[in-house]
């Protein structure tokens, strides 16, 4: 007789995963090190997996690490990856590490945020942009996503909004399909339902806002944003009565074995444009 495990949940949660990451059966089995068939009798929950399943599987599937521990519960395991607050003392080393990297980014913006976009740390360059923000909004706990997109926040001096405001949003969308987080739905929520803040956007299509200076002058930043609008999506900022561009990177930690690290982001925005870099460089202290 097959005894079933339906209680446990684990199988067809993995199946789900699986089927996500659009990997059949037989490919997961050859990458953990296992049979089609076993796969199959986990997803159906008529064979219970080894904790050292589990993880294999988990790590075949890029499972994130929170929801890696999620799955060792359901399957009756303990977790394996602690969840270290940042103001621990056994985070001192990090965050030093982090403060040390965007201080070195200087004078270009740079911050670090958690899962669910709350701003752990930024340096001089995000405070330059942040100039004219509401104080409500810059209160802590701050969220990137909550400056960025509010109709207080930088919403209203984004030329090119809605094409930054969808990608954005596109992002995080990704994010909860990946980590299926609660706390970050509720964000997506509340932040697509901003109302759009008025903005003369046929008069700054017409170019009446000026580009930071520069040598070349506007036709040549223009042309610099062309080259690098050809690869990546910048983000038009005004600022002081100039038009500020630049190209967003995101970086995280490779391998991590903490839940807290396995989630921060490094968010970096680099200058398309010599003039945004000039810019940057007469403006943030050094």
């Amino acid at each position: 007789m097959t005894t079933v495990f339906p209680d446990t949940g684990v199988g067809p949660l993995l199946r789900d995963w699986r089927e996500q990451r659009r990997i059949s059966q037989l490919e997961l089995a050859l990458r953990a090190d296992s049979s089609a068939r076993h796969i199959s009798f986990i997803e159906t929950g008529r064979s219970r997996p080894s904790e050292d399943m589990v993880l294999r599987l988990a790590e075949q599937l890029d499972i994130p690490v929170r929801e890696r521990n999620a799955l060792l519960v359901i399957a009756g395991y303990a977790p394996r990856y602690p969840q270290t607050p940042l103001d621990d003392p056994a985070m001192a080393s990090l965050r030093e590490s982090l403060d040390r990297l965007l201080a070195a980014y200087e004078p270009y913006p740079a911050l670090v945020v958690d899962g669910t976009y709350g701003v752990v740390a930024a340096n001089r360059g995000v405070a330059l942009l942040l100039e004219g923000v509401p104080e409500k909004l810059l209160t802590p706990p701050l969220n990137a996503m909550r400056l960025t997109l509010h109709p207080e926040g930088l919403a209203p001096r984004i030329v090119n909004l809605p094409e930054w405001r969808a990608d954005l949003l596109a992002q995080m969308d990704r994010q909860i399909a990946l980590v299926r987080s609660p706390e970050l739905r509720a964000l997506y929520d509340e932040v697509a339902a901003y109302p759009a803040p008025a903005r003369a956007d046929a008069e700054r299509a017409g170019g009446a806002v000026p580009v930071a200076d520069g040598a070349d002058g506007a036709d040549g930043a223009g042309r610099e944003r062309s080259r690098v609008a050809a690869f990546a999506l910048p983000m038009l900022l005004e600022h002081g009565g100039r038009v500020l561009s630049f190209v967003s990177s995101i970086a995280t930690f490779n391998t991590p074995m903490d839940v807290t690290v396995a989630e921060l982001a490094i968010e970096t925005f680099l200058p398309a444009d010599r003039e945004t870099a000039a810019y940057l460089h007469a403006h943030v202290p050094s």
